[in-house]
Order: C-alpha cells, then structure tokens, then sequence
C-alpha cells in the first residue's frame, strides 16, 4: 500500500492547478450571484433580490460550517470516550465481530493525514468520539442537504408562479372596467361593456355560492371538510372562488379602488415569502438534529418520517379549501340575516388567528421533503443503493413516490391556494404598495423613530406612529389604495 503524501512532497503544479480550479469556480459563483443581482434590480425585483441575499447569506453560513469542520477535524479525533458511549444507537445493525479489529486503510489513512495516531485512544483504554471518515461524510450531507433544499424552494415557487400566471387572464376581464356609478353617468353604448362584466360577475358569484354553500349537505361541517380534502387534487382554484375572493378582498381593503390589481398584489407577496421559504431556520436545523438522533437501525425512522410532509401538506390544503367554504357560508348566513352580503376576510378563519403559521409550514414541508430527496441520493453516492441505511426496497420506493407527490402537489396546488386564500386575513401584506412606496415608508418609519429617541419620554409618546412593524396595516386605518 503506498503512503498518502503531505502537502510539502506534492507537486508544485498539482497544488498550483487544484487551487487555481477552486478559486476559478469560486469566482464564477460569485459573478454569476452578483450579476443575477444586478439583473433583478433593472427588472425592479426587490422581493427576488433580497430572497437572493438571503440565499447568500446560507451559503455564508455553509462555508462557516466547513470551515468549523475542516478546523476542528483534528481535534474532534482526538476526543477519547469510554466503549460502552459508541456501542449502542447505530444507523445500521453492527454485525458481529472480532473484538480489537483493526481499522480500516482508508480510515488509517485518514488518520495518517491527519497526524493522528491509531494507538492514541487504545493507550487510554477508550475509544475516538468519531472518526476523521465520519466527519467527512457529515459535511458532505449538511453542504448536500442545503443544496437541494434551496433547489427545491426555487422550483417549487416557480412552478406555483406560473400556476398563478394562469389566473391573469381573469384579472384583466375586470380590472378594466369602470365603476356601476361611472358607467350610469355615461351613455347606454359605453356601459354596455360594463354591463356585460357585471353579468359575468354575477353569475360567476352565483357559481361560486353554489359550488360551496348550495344546499343544506354542503354547510354541514363534516361533508364540506371531506370536500375540501379532495378538491385540493383537481381545480384547486376556479374561476368564481377567484373572482369572489378578489372582490371581497377589494370591498375590504381597497373600496375606493374597484380596478385595484389584485393578481399583480399576489405575486409581490409571494415574491416577498420567497425571501423567508429559502432561509433554513433554526429551528429546521434542530429538526436535522433530531432526525440524525432518531435514525437507529431497526426503527424505521427515515420511512415514517417520510409521511410527514404529505400529512402536514393535505391538512393545509384541506384548511384553505375550508376557508373559501367558511367564506360562502357565512355571506349566505348574512344574507338570510337581511345583512349585507360580502365576503369579510378575518385572521379567525386561520390556525390561532394567524394567517402567516401557514407560509412556517409550508417552508417546513419544503425542507423536510427536500432533506428526504438530499439524504437518499447523499446514502446512494456514499454507500450505495445496497446500504444498510437504505432499508428494505419495499420502503425505498413509497418514500421516493410520496416526495415526488408532495412536490408537485406543493407546486401546483398548495401553493397558489395559499397565495390566494392567504390575503383574506384581517390585514393586508406589504406587497400591496409597489417597491417606491415600500422603500419609502420603511425610510419615514425609521426617520420617525430616530426623531423619537431623541426627544423626552412624554413627547415621545405623543409623537409615536401608529404604523407599526413591517407595514402590515390594519384593515380600518385604511380609506383607500
């Protein structure tokens, strides 16, 4: 066996061409990134761009945690533990074998490379905490599982954006048409056009009371919750649920502005929550640390876990599919009331009052799927298919079919029902202003502030805004968009 050479008798050219490749392919990174910035700022999209910065800020976190494992390898490798600490707990069945079997030649060459002896723990009567080869392996996945969970975000959000872009030919046969008042004032020749949207209007808010609150079967709870779980896989979002939940939205948020661009406010928003899905919080990063803790040989863990995503992705798709049924049902309650009958967006239709415990879990579908496709492929390029960590074929297949069901399912169903059904809280999003206007107000918030802290506690209090964190207005400080 021949002994692995340190870097002081390598080649000279080998270590120049190695870190001259490394460097190269840095750098083409870091201009394509840059020059991807520059593009989306032209294009005026300031939602992307910041979902780019903070795409780059993971991969800075990425590089730390390299570079902590890189460093630290080392000194990890020396930490000695008693036998009975690494003897239970194993992702794999330890075969039976010979007690004080020696080590692997790739692990000795690691540690040779190293400058770690073999004999280092044994001479103490213990043994190493883990070995160079597992750390290796380690970062591997953690750089893998980042990879995929950011390719996974953005194709997700592509593919329901352009899910999305179908509903803009709905937007365009109502957006342009003048106000009922408007168009009495003028001649019976021009608002005829009106009058022919105002027929589609109705009917389509007849279809759409009819589709949802038509008879006395489709108000009882359980039946409209069992419909609501199977609409989600067929026309998730029709063409009344569209239009009704756009102008009740209008009649609440903007009353004034009938015309209002309700479809372009939908894709800022979700341009905006892009931002937030491509992050890995700490909170995901504690769910891999769990999962890594849990995924002992003989529990399963990888195959139960797989149903997860799927679970938590119908139960939301249920729960916004209810809410356009809650909506139907209550404007027709109003109406036998001798109310007025409209749509009233309200945060009490969602989970805890909170609308956004939506976008939180669906980020943690999009993770967790994206950490089951990241580890198969992670186990299949550094085990093999044959791996103990695979499990049985049985299980291999329905995880690989539930994470392609729960993609495209996310995709083009979950998501676009959440950008849509999401706006019918009890106050708007940001994304209701434009970039100008965003950029603006965030300036006189932050000007109002410093003035704030400068002046005496009373005079503070009087001046104070009552525009609060972020922009999100509430619905009756509004008279107009």
């Amino acid at each position: 066996m021949a002994e692995e050479r340190s870097l002081e008798y390598t080649p000279t050219w080998v270590v120049a061409f190695i870190c001259f490749i490394i460097v190269l392919l840095s750098l083409l990174a870091e201009r394509g990134l840059h020059h991807l910035g520059k593009c989306l700022k032209r294009r005026k999209q300031d939602a992307l761009f910041e979902a780019l910065q903070k795409l780059k800020e993971e991969l800075m976190l990425l590089g730390f945690i390299s570079l902590m494992l890189t460093v630290s390898q080392a000194a990890i490798r020396h930490i000695c533990v008693p036998p009975g600490l690494v003897s239970s707990m194993f992702p794999c069945k330890k075969p039976l074998e010979k007690h004080h079997a020696p080590e692997s030649s790739h692990t000795l060459r690691h540690l040779l490379s190293t400058g770690a002896s073999p004999d280092h723990c044994a001479a103490k009567g213990q043994v190493p905490l883990v070995s160079v080869e597992a750390l290796h392996q380690l970062h591997i996945f953690i750089f893998v599982l980042a990879v995929f969970h950011v390719i996974f975000c953005a194709s997700t959000m592509v593919l329901g954006g352009a899910r999305i872009q179908q509903w803009k030919h709905w937007e365009d046969r109502f957006k342009k048409h003048p106000s009922q008042k408007d168009a009495l004032k003028r001649g019976h020749a021009q608002a005829h056009p009106h009058a022919h949207a105002l027929h589609e209007l109705f009917n389509a808010n007849h279809e759409f009371f009819a589709m949802h609150a038509g008879g006395f079967w489709r108000r009882s709870v359980v039946i409209s919750w069992l419909r609501s779980f199977f609409k989600q896989f067929y026309g998730s979002v029709t063409k009344s649920e569209y239009i009704a939940l756009r102008q009740g939205f209008i009649m609440t948020h903007c009353p004034t502005n009938p015309s209002f661009n309700f479809h372009k406010y939908m894709l800022r928003t979700l341009e905006i929550d892009f931002k937030k899905v491509v992050s890995i919080s700490w909170y995901l990063w504690l769910f891999v640390v769990v999962f890594l803790l849990l995924n002992v040989g003989g529990w399963n863990t990888y195959f139960w876990l797989s149903f997860l995503p799927l679970i938590l992705l119908l139960m939301v798709g249920a729960k916004l599919e209810n809410i356009i049924s809650t909506l139907a049902v209550d404007v027709c309650e109003k109406r036998n009331r001798a109310e007025v009958a409209v749509i009233t967006p309200s945060d009490e239709l969602f989970w805890f009052h909170k609308p956004e415990i939506v976008l939180q879990i669906i980020h943690f579908i999009l993770f967790q799927n994206s950490f089951e496709i990241a580890f198969f492929f992670w186990i299949l390029f550094t085990y093999g298919i044959r791996s103990c960590i695979m499990e049985r074929l049985g299980f291999l297949i329905p995880r690989l079919v539930m994470g392609v069901l729960v993609q495209v399912l996310c995709s083009y169903s979950t998501l676009p029902l959440y950008a849509l059904v999401t706006q019918m809280g009890s106050k708007f999003k940001k994304g209701i202003f434009d970039e100008v206007v965003q950029s603006t107000l965030e300036v006189w918030l932050q000007d109002t502030r410093s003035k704030g802290d400068s002046t005496s506690q009373s005079r503070r209090l009087e001046i104070q805004p009552t525009t609060p964190e972020a922009l999100n207005v509430q619905v009756n400080e509004v008279t107009e968009c």
